[in-house]
């Protein structure tokens, strides 16, 4: 804390030592700051006012009809975007400031200045907005600003008006291309029904349920053939019986001779156990078939002898004829029911492949169903909202569904609100009293002296042993009661000069 003390003790000697010249700089700066805010242009500001009313009698009446153009919202945005570049550059050419720009650069400079200070303000409870800009030239501040009301009044009302319109056109170019939807939709159900129409689920109709009765009726069939089938080899059996064997060769094996049938038989068994080791060139194997040839023409032989009989009349007895006939019905029977289970197998397997298609054609009917159906639904809403896309088109530019009030209209201002003179001229005093003491302060340091016997030991390390006080001439006394004189008068005339300068503020103001 002592080293501390010392150091601003230290500092506050040096300043001393340096006084002319922080008064020199403080009079500089200040003189300099005092006339570059005297120079400083006027600033002029006006404020508009204006009371957007929302609140219309046909918003409850039309919500369930149409849909009520949100204005509140509306205004809302409008008044945000009213500092947008093309509103900003109308409102130059609407004031004329274009006149005046005459190059590029110039024109994005008045845009740019133009943004920067232009203010908008609102409240969303009484929908109350403001409006205001500040320049140099008061003629221009109204202009800016009346300009800019009436932008923000028409703006609102051309949003609302183009918002609808953007709305149907964009529902027509939807319903044009629902509707070419709905034709290709229309078409391919309508392909598709033609092509599997065999195949649609119709009332009444389970593929399940025939299947199962289109089965019991082919085994129905079934069991009726083998029956036909039995009764037709019955009768065969019975008519076989009576009927003479003439002119034809009977076959061995319906033959019944038992002897020569064993005989048969296990050369037979014989034959098949050679096969299995030999081939059909081995000696044992031709003697063996042979062998077993000679048996059966022995065979039918000794049947020949044992069927003729001496009454060949006896085969041609009526009962022949009858069961001649009966055979021949019976197998035209056979033939019928032979046919008909062939046909019911064919249907049967054509059902069966339907019943096995039917599912996928079932699963394809019902997307198309569902695909045309959506659209249908889509086309429909759109005609609907289309219309009330109109009438809300129709309330927004024939009917006064919200209405503007200006409270306080854009005037002429007599009085400039700026720049702040007095505050600026006691800031530029507080930087030249600074200025002052910092430029002393700073020479003291470029041009340093020992002011303490403390500066001097921490400075050379030595032991100050003492000091020699000055002994001031009465010359020297009176020179320096005159220093002191004129750094008061100096310090007394720059403060009277801010008082000057405030007062002269004071009365521009």
């Amino acid at each position: 804390m002592e080293e501390i003390i010392a150091q601003l003790q230290s500092g506050l000697k040096g300043i001393w030592k340096y006084r002319w010249w922080g008064v020199a700089v403080m009079w500089l700066v200040a003189t300099l700051g005092w006339l570059r805010v005297y120079t400083l242009p006027d600033d002029y500001q006006t404020t508009a006012r204006v009371y957007v009313d929302t609140q219309s009698i046909l918003k409850p009446l039309l919500a369930g009809m149409t849909t009520v153009p949100n204005v509140e919202q509306q205004v809302a945005i409008m008044s945000r975007t009213l500092l947008s570049r093309p509103n900003v550059e109308r409102v130059i050419r609407m004031v004329d400031l274009d006149i005046a720009a005459r190059t590029p650069r110039e024109h994005e400079k008045q845009v740019d200045e133009l943004m920067q200070k232009i203010r908008i303000g609102g409240t969303s409870t009484y929908d109350i907005y403001t409006i205001s800009y500040s320049n140099s030239n008061p003629r221009l501040v109204r202009d800016v600003v009346q300009s800019l009301l009436t932008i923000f009044v028409e703006g609102s009302f051309k949003g609302k008006r183009g918002e609808s319109e953007k709305a149907v056109q964009f529902i027509d170019d939807q319903i044009r291309a629902y509707e070419e939807k709905l034709v290709a939709a229309e078409n391919s159900l309508k392909d598709f029904k033609l092509k599997n129409g065999f195949l649609l689920p119709r009332q009444g109709i389970d593929y399940g349920a025939q299947l199962l009765m289109s089965s019991d009726a082919l085994n129905n069939a079934r069991l009726e053939l083998v029956e036909a089938e039995q009764a037709r080899n019955a009768i065969g059996a019975q008519a076989a019986g009576d009927e003479p064997i003439l002119g034809t060769e009977p076959d061995p094996a319906m033959i019944d001779n038992p002897e020569l049938d064993s005989r048969i038989g296990a050369l037979n068994k014989s034959l098949d156990a050679l096969l299995l080791q030999y081939t059909e060139a081995h000696p044992d194997i031709i003697s063996t078939r042979r062998l077993i040839a000679l048996l059966e023409e022995r065979k039918v032989q000794e049947a020949k002898k044992r069927v003729v009989s001496a009454d060949p009349g006896k085969h041609y007895s009526p009962m022949l004829q009858q069961l001649k006939v009966a055979l021949a019905e019976a197998d035209a029977r056979v033939a019928a029911v032979k046919a008909r289970v062939a046909e019911m197998q064919a249907r049967h397997d054509t059902l069966l492949e339907r019943s096995k298609a039917v599912p996928e054609v079932e699963s394809q009917l019902a997307q198309l169903n569902r695909d045309y159906q959506i659209n249908k639904d889509n086309y429909e809403k759109l005609i609907s909202r289309r219309e009330a896309a109109k009438l809300s088109g129709d309330l927004s530019t024939t009917t006064e569904i919200m209405s503007f009030r200006i409270i306080d209209p854009p005037t002429l201002p007599l009085r400039p609100t700026g720049p702040k003179r007095p505050l600026l001229y006691s800031a530029v005093l507080a930087v030249a009293v600074l200025s002052g003491a910092a430029s002393a302060l700073l020479i003291s340091q470029v041009r340093p002296t020992y002011l303490s016997p403390h500066q001097l030991r921490e400075a050379t390390g030595l032991r100050v042993l003492g000091t020699v006080a000055m002994n001031w001439t009465d010359a020297q006394l009176r020179r320096r009661r005159r220093g002191r004189i004129g750094l008061g008068a100096g310090v007394a005339c720059l403060v009277a000069s801010y008082g000057g300068v405030m007062a002269m503020a004071l009365l521009h103001s």
